[in-house]
């Protein structure tokens, strides 16, 4: 068996901008980028066309958003700006360290989390001082493909050297945590069952 977690609402909760157009917007215009009149209508559309279930990350979104309006931004930075905009405050959620380590007391553990910002994953992982806790950290920005895909929870069993039937998901979300069912895994909703009470029900049949 190896266990896996989700990490933003499940281990961790984070500030997002409130409104992340505007956020990065700012840091566009920081760092000499003429920012369309209209820009929150071009970060609201669609702008690479992506298969279903593939990750596109912000900053080729916003990248691409800039060149439908005649803004050519090299996509570095682009990157820059939006990993500056989405700088989190990061608070641990009671009971996420125990449960991570008690994890790891039966086996692999991982890390599988949507995300599209670069370096969001890592920066968060840090300041929850939870690096290095992880045999695996998987995010779909790195990856390609968002959880409830498939190929995402193929991935973190990859490389934790088991079968994606072995995996048990702690997640707070039904719909893509849950996902590892499909796959003949186990899905641990910590809506439903706190991170202080995940070893009993890791020992559950």
């Amino acid at each position: 068996m190896a266990v896996t977690f989700d990490l933003f609402g499940t281990l961790v909760d984070v500030s997002y901008p409130t409104d992340p157009a505007e956020a990065v917007a700012r840091e566009l215009e920081a760092r000499d980028v003429a920012v369309p009149d209209d820009w929150h209508v071009a970060y609201g559309e669609r702008h690479v066309d992506a298969p279903e279930g593939a990750e596109v990350p912000l900053p080729a979104h916003v990248a691409r958003a800039l060149s439908s309006r005649g803004v050519d931004a090299p996509e570095n930075v682009a990157r820059h700006a939006v990993v500056a905009a989405f700088d989190p405050e990061v608070t641990v959620r009671e009971g996420a360290h125990a449960a991570v380590r008690s994890a790891a007391e039966r086996g692999p553990v991982g890390l599988l989390s949507n995300c599209s910002v670069p370096e969001l994953v890592s920066r968060t992982l840090i300041r929850a001082d939870l690096r290095g806790e992880f045999d695996a950290v998987v995010s779909s920005v790195a990856c390609g493909w968002r959880k409830p895909h498939r190929k995402a929870f193929e991935r973190v069993a990859d490389e934790l050297g088991v079968a994606p039937a072995a995996l048990t998901h702690v997640g707070d979300d039904p719909t893509a945590d849950g996902a590892v069912a499909d796959l003949g895994g186990r899905f641990v909703d910590v809506t439903e069952t706190p991170l202080a009470r995940l070893p009993e029900r890791l020992e559950a049949p």
